[in-house]
């Protein structure tokens, strides 16, 4: 029985330059670099806990 990672699909949609540092880490501590930039992370409540904090900055596609 393999269980299944549910995923979460987040876009970078505005630049993370004049946010607070800590924002700006917590952008590329989810592996987003540029503008228009996609990533697939498993859900966790970590991951969902950083895309709360940046949630101005990122979308859910």
């Amino acid at each position: 029985m393999a269980t299944q990672n549910k995923t979460l699909k987040i876009q970078l949609v505005r630049s993370p330059i004049g946010c607070k540092e800590s924002h700006r880490a917590t952008v590329r501590g989810l592996g987003l670099r540029k503008l228009g930039s996609v990533r697939e992370l498993e859900d966790t409540p970590a991951v969902r806990g950083m895309i709360n904090k940046i949630d101005y900055l990122v979308r859910l596609v």
